[in-house]
């Protein structure tokens, strides 16, 4: 589980979540581990903090 610190990070990555980079518009478009759906996405360009890129490598 991730934890924020109040500095501007956190410490470890969130579970059950991964983020791809949408090919048509550049937006980064976070995705359930579980179901496979996609959650939301960011319009600023910026990855999401914390979570992991896809292909995921943690398990």
């Amino acid at each position: 589980m991730a934890k924020n610190t109040g500095e501007n990070y956190r410490n470890g990555s969130v579970i059950n979540r991964s983020q791809v980079q949408n090919p048509q518009n550049g937006n980064w478009t976070k995705r359930d581990d579980e179901s496979g759906r996609f959650i939301s996405q960011k319009k600023d360009g910026d990855p999401y903090k914390g979570v992991a890129k896809e292909p995921d490598r943690r398990r």
